[in-house]
C-alpha cells in the first residue's frame, strides 16, 4: 500500500481514510503568499466591487487635467490624482455595505439553526447513540464594517510650487464636497479661535447641508506645518494652537462622528399674498438643531511648506567621520532668507527623502504621522516652469494681465528678452510662482497708472524695461502707430532670436 502511493499520486485514494486524514498536513502549504480575506467576503455578492461609477475620471485623466493648470510637480499629480480615484471607489463600496444593508443577511430554515436543534433533541432521545459533530457558523456583525481604509495625503513642497493650486484645481473637477481650510487659525477647544470641527462645518456647507453627501467628501487643509509642536522640551504652557490641535485631529482623521451646528432659519420667509394676521404666517419650520457628520469616508489632504524639514533631513543624512580630511556639515544654510526657498541652487531630491522619523523630530507627534501614510513632495519651479507659469498654462500670469489692461481698451505686449528676464529675477528673489506676481506688478505699475483714459492704446514691455533701464513703450489708437507697435515688436524678437543663437 505504500509503495502504491509513493508512485502514483492517484492511487491515494486506496489509502484507509483514517491514514490520510492523520498524514494530510504534509502536502499543505506552510506558508502564505495570498491574503487570507477579501473584502468580498462581509457582502453578498461582488457586483459593486467590478462595476466602475459613472462618470469617474481616471488618473490620467485627473493628471491630464491638471496639466492644463499647474507645471511640474509630476509626481505630485500622479499621488492626488490616484488618491481621489481610490476615494471615489473606496465611498461607493463602503456607503453601499454600510446603508444597504439594513438587517443581516436572513439565514434559511436548513441552515446552522434548524442543524443545531434537531441534533440536540436526537441527542437527548437517545443517549447512547453518537451525535454528529457541527461546525459553528461565523459571525456575523448586524452592521457591516467598512472593508476598505482611507489613506489621508500630506503634500510637502515649498512656497509657490503649486500646493494650494492643486488643491482648488482638483476642486473644479471633482463630484463630491471639497473644502479648503487654514490650520493657521486652529486651536484646542475651548481658547480663542477655530476648533478642528471647523473644517467639518465647511465642508458640510460645500455639501449644501446634506450629511450624506458630507459623509464621502473631501477636506484639504494648508499650512499643516505652523500646527507643529513649538519646543521639544518641558513647556510650562499648554501649546493650545501646536500640539493641542494635533490631538483634536486625530479623531476626524481616523474617524468619528461630529456634530456640526445647524446655520438654518427656524422658519421660511412670508409669502408674498400674506397681509398680517396668523392666516397670513407660515407654519413654522422644524430644522435640526445640529447635524451628524462621520468622518471614517472623509479623505484629508494635509500641505504645508516645512521650513527648516531640508536641515533635519541632512543631519540624518550625514555620514559622521574624524580626521583631518573629514567632510564637515555646513553649520548655516546657503539659502539666505529663511522664510524663502529659492529656485537655484536647490538639491531637490532633498524633501523626496523625508522619513516620519523626521516629520516628528519637525514636531508632529507619532500618532498624527501614522494617520497621514501617503507622503508627497513638490519640488521648487525651474526657469523653465517659471517660464511656461507666465505664458502656457490656463490662467497663466501674461493672460491674466492682457485681459485686465483689454478692459480699458489698450494692448500690450511682452518680448521673449523681456519675459526670460522676469524669470531669472523670480528665481533670483525666491518665492516660486507668487514672487513672479510680484515682479509683475512692480514692472506694470506705471503703465496700469498712466494707460487708461489716456491716448495711450498699445504697450510694448521691451527687456530694457524689466532691468530698469528704460521706461516702457507707448503708442496710439491710429493705423499709423499700430504699425509701429507692431514693427518695434518684430524687431525686438528677432532680435532675442539672434542672441539665443
Amino acid at each position: 500500500m505504500l509503495d502504491s502511493c509513493s508512485t502514483v499520486l492517484g492511487s491515494c485514494s486506496r489509502i484507509p481514510a483514517t491514514w490520510r486524514s492523520s498524514h494530510s498536513r504534509v502536502f499543505r502549504r506552510s506558508v502564505r503568499t495570498q491574503a487570507r480575506y477579501s473584502p468580498h467576503d462581509d457582502l453578498s455578492g461582488d457586483s459593486m466591487y467590478n462595476a466602475r461609477p459613472l462618470g469617474l475620471a481616471t488618473p490620467r485623466q485627473l493628471v491630464k487635467y491638471l496639466n492644463e493648470y499647474v507645471v511640474g510637480q509630476e509626481n505630485a499629480k500622479k499621488v492626488l490624482s490616484v488618491a481621489v480615484f481610490n476615494h471615489y471607489n473606496r465611498v461607493q463600496a463602503n456607503m453601499k455595505a454600510m446603508y444597504d444593508y439594513d438587517e443581516p443577511p436572513h439565514i434559511p430554515g436548513s441552515s446552522y439553526a434548524g442543524t443545531e436543534r434537531s441534533n440536540f433533541m436526537g441527542s437527548r432521545a437517545s443517549p447512547y447513540q453518537r451525535a454528529e459533530r457541527v461546525s459553528e457558523p461565523p459571525l456575523i456583525p448586524r452592521t457591516p464594517l467598512p472593508p476598505f481604509e482611507k489613506s489621508n495625503v500630506l503634500v510637502i513642497g515649498p512656497t509657490g510650487s503649486g500646493k494650494t493650486l492643486l488643491a482648488k484645481t482638483l476642486a473644479k473637477v471633482l463630484d463630491v464636497p471639497f473644502s479648503v481650510s487654514d490650520a493657521t487659525t486652529f486651536t484646542q477647544a475651548g481658547y480663542v479661535g477655530d476648533d478642528v470641527d471647523m473644517c467639518v462645518q465647511r465642508l458640510l456647507q460645500s455639501a449644501n447641508w446634506d450629511p450624506y453627501k458630507a459623509n464621502m467628501g473631501i477636506i484639504y487643509i494648508d499650512e499643516i506645518d505652523k500646527i507643529a509642536r513649538k519646543s521639544s522640551g518641558p513647556e510650562t504652557t499648554r501649546d493650545v494652537g501646536g500640539e493641542g490641535v494635533q490631538q483634536a485631529l486625530l479623531r476626524l482623521m481616523e474617524g468619528s462622528i461630529i456634530n456640526v451646528p445647524a446655520k438654518g432659519p427656524s422658519m421660511p420667509p412670508p409669502t408674498s399674498g400674506a397681509r398680517g394676521g396668523r392666516q397670513g404666517m407660515p407654519s413654522p419650520v422644524q430644522w435640526p438643531d445640529s447635524y451628524a457628520v462621520d468622518t471614517s469616508n472623509i479623505l484629508f489632504i494635509l500641505s504645508g511648506a516645512f521650513v527648516g524639514l531640508e536641515d533635519i533631513i541632512k543631519k540624518r543624512m550625514a555620514k559622521g567621520s574624524i580626521g583631518f580630511t573629514a567632510n564637515l556639515a555646513t553649520s548655516t544654510s546657503d539659502t539666505g532668507m529663511p522664510f524663502f526657498t529659492p529656485n537655484v541652487n536647490t538639491p531637490t531630491t532633498m524633501l523626496e527623502q523625508v522619513e516620519p522619523h523626521d516629520l516628528v523630530k519637525f514636531g508632529f507627534i507619532p500618532e498624527f504621522i501614522g494617520r497621514v501614510p501617503s507622503i508627497t513632495t513638490l519640488a521648487p519651479l525651474s526657469l523653465t516652469d517659471l517660464r511656461r507659469v507666465l505664458t502656457e498654462v490656463k490662467g497663466s500670469l501674461i493672460s491674466q494681465y492682457t485681459a485686465l489692461f483689454e478692459y480699458s481698451g489698450i494692448e500690450i505686449k511682452f518680448t521673449s528678452g523681456a519675459i526670460e528676464e522676469i524669470c531669472k529675477k523670480a528665481a533670483a528673489r525666491g518665492g516660486g510662482a507668487r514672487g513672479l506676481r510680484g515682479i509683475m506688478e512692480a514692472l506694470l505699475l506705471d503703465p496700469m497708472y498712466e494707460a487708461p483714459g489716456s491716448w495711450i492704446k498699445r504697450i510694448l514691455i521691451r527687456q530694457e524695461a524689466v532691468l530698469g533701464e528704460a521706461p516702457p513703450d507707448y503708442w496710439g489708437a491710429s493705423k499709423i502707430e499700430a504699425d509701429k507697435f507692431w514693427k518695434a515688436y518684430e524687431a525686438e524678437e528677432e532680435r532675442y532670436i539672434g542672441h539665443s543663437q
